[in-house]
């Protein structure tokens, strides 16, 4: 596990269909849903005709957890849902979450910080869960 300018992250030696397909099983482990999901690769490739390697990025919700987060600032919706980013790193995979804290740091409100901690914890988890091989 690796703590990131503005995320916590890991690479795996999956390779990358098989590592998104490891963290969605993982997120939902930890009760996150995936809302969203970009394929930046090809959406660049149809739109100015760019190859890159694969890069996807998966908006994952745990309902509980941005009901909390809602009921304490509605504004905080602008930053969610997390954001899960998996991608080709020269020959490995990379699996990287935002870090949840960024979201505490907008708001004095103690509860935000209990939100954004255990979003976290179930974040580390579930990248540990891949990273580890068991998932």
């Amino acid at each position: 596990m690796k703590d990131l300018p503005y995320g916590i992250g890991i690479e795996t030696s999956l390779g990358f269909e098989a590592a998104e397909a490891a963290i969605r099983t993982a997120l939902a482990d930890e009760g996150f849903g995936i809302l969203t999901e970009i394929d930046v690769a090809a959406t660049l490739k149809a739109k100015i005709g760019v190859d890159r390697t694969p890069y996807k990025i998966l908006g994952a919700c745990n309902p509980a957890l941005a009901n909390r987060a809602l009921g304490v600032d509605a504004q905080i919706g602008l930053l969610l849902p997390c954001n899960v980013v998996v991608y080709d790193d020269a020959g490995t995979t990379a699996i990287a979450a935002l870090e949840p804290a960024i979201m505490a740091t907008m708001s004095q409100a103690a509860e935000l910080k209990e939100v954004a901690a255990e979003a976290r914890a179930r974040l580390i988890r579930a990248l540990e869960r891949v990273e580890a091989g068991s998932v």
